[in-house]
């Protein structure tokens, strides 16, 4: 199913080549689970900690918006 059979209006779209879709997946990947290792190693229990584990997981899934030509 798709954003137009939904009837969802998406008010913009990003679009990639592959290769570019491809390396930036790889880098959000690699900056979340880091910013989440850094959570832990804060206190996986303290405001900072918990802040970076948050924004590493955004950041890890910010690729999932991203629509890449075929």
């Amino acid at each position: 199913m798709t954003d137009a059979d939904a009837g969802v209006a998406v008010p913009w779209t990003v679009e990639l080549s592959a290769r570019r879709y491809r390396h930036l997946d790889r880098v959000s990947k690699l900056l979340g689970v880091a910013l989440v290792a850094l959570g832990l190693e804060m206190g996986g229990n303290t405001l900072g900690g918990l802040s970076l584990g948050l924004l590493g997981a955004v950041v890890a899934l910010t690729t999932v918006f991203v629509h890449k030509d075929q």
